[in-house]
């Protein structure tokens, strides 16, 4: 994936950082091994973690030749997730699997298939069940389709607000919401409804969404960002967006929530905060998410992978932001995930190596 780093960013998270520790009356701390958060058994945990991007093949670079891959160690670092994961007092119930889990590269290898059940037969030793969101990587390897009916769709039917979402009759989205306990929600966003991966013509979703980014990006390569700077930048073929059906799905599931009183935490691999993360990694429409979520008291957090560097802002309505890092430019000596604890007045990420501990309270 194309990669440029802003230096706003850094701002962001210092921001962030700042309202964590006057949001706790100045007792922030980067060691969360306190006697509060210790002695204190969470109510669930959950494992996260993101761009796996497996490939048996030697390690490699990214689009500009800036940054290093390490595709065959990926698996291992999924393997000492899973191993910490099994060490937990309190076993995660699930684990949340950001997308982009095998690389585009097993495609040119005819290796697609053989890839994702080598990384599934890991995922698979661990008790939790896991929950996939699909990333570009996902539809450099598969057909939607092909996604539909393969292990990757994880989706879990709860309540009649559950319902596939269906534009034209045919053009089906991947969007599901499940509580894992009582008063406590986690909605899946598919972040690749609109974009040109996944969508073949005739589709009307690939043309509207041939339009959309044509209207921002003049490139012959749409792979390369509009531009030098700005939002615009997001406007490229290896993200996506949310169609207006999905957009009023999720209000619908985030009003139910509201009035039954819950803590809601959103996914999706494509990042909806210009300040958590590169503005090349963008949904296309993500202002829209953004103000629905803000519409809704029950939203606590948003979680994304795609940009591997990660990112954390916490907005004005008090919504957490957490893009997380990508294991496929972990180097071997390091980790990228992490364990997710959650409490009556707060989450707590516990992260290894690459990603960052922090205390995430309820607006």
């Amino acid at each position: 994936m194309f990669k440029l780093k802003w230096p706003f960013r850094n701002s962001s998270v210092a921001e962030g950082r700042f309202f964590r520790w006057w949001a706790t009356s100045g007792r922030f701390t980067d060691n969360l091994g306190t006697k509060m958060d210790d002695n204190i058994q969470p109510l669930f945990t959950f494992g996260v973690i993101a761009d796996i991007q497996y490939a048996d093949i030697e390690d490699g670079f990214n689009f500009l030749h800036t940054r290093k891959r390490y595709y065959r160690n990926s698996l291992s670092l999924l393997r000492r997730a899973n191993e910490k994961w099994s060490r937990e007092a309190v076993q995660p119930i699930f684990i949340l699997q950001l997308g982009d889990i095998i690389d585009g590269f097993n495609k040119q290898h005819n290796a697609s298939e053989k890839a994702l059940e080598t990384i599934i037969n890991e995922l698979e030793k661990s008790n939790a069940k896991i929950h996939h969101i699909w990333g570009n990587h996902e539809f450099y390897n598969f057909s939607r389709e092909d996604l539909m009916n393969s292990v990757l769709y994880s989706k879990i039917s709860e309540s009649d607000l559950d319902e596939v979402i269906v534009e034209n009759g045919i053009e089906l989205s991947y969007s599901y919401h499940f509580s894992p306990v009582p008063k406590f929600r986690f909605v899946l966003l598919d972040a690749y409804d609109l974009s040109l991966l996944g969508r073949k013509e005739p589709s009307e979703k690939y043309y509207q969404s041939l339009k959309i980014i044509q209207e921002h990006n003049r490139n012959e390569n749409l792979n390369h960002p509009p531009g030098h700077a700005g939002m615009e930048r997001r406007f490229v073929q290896f993200n996506g967006g949310f169609s207006k059906a999905q957009l009023e799905w999720l209000d619908k599931v985030l009003t139910f929530s509201d009035n039954n009183l819950e803590r809601v935490t959103v996914i999706s691999h494509l990042p909806i905060h210009p300040h958590s993360t590169d503005p090349v990694c963008l949904a296309w429409n993500y202002d829209e998410v953004l103000s629905i979520l803000h519409s809704h008291r029950s939203v606590v957090c948003f979680m994304a992978g795609h940009d591997h560097d990660g990112g954390y802002f916490l907005d004005e309505c008090g919504v957490h932001h957490l893009t997380f890092e990508g294991v496929i430019e972990t180097p071997p000596d390091s980790d990228a995930f992490g364990t997710v604890y959650v409490y009556e007045d707060r989450m707590i990420l516990k992260g290894k190596g690459r990603v960052s501990d922090r205390v995430l309270l309820y607006p």
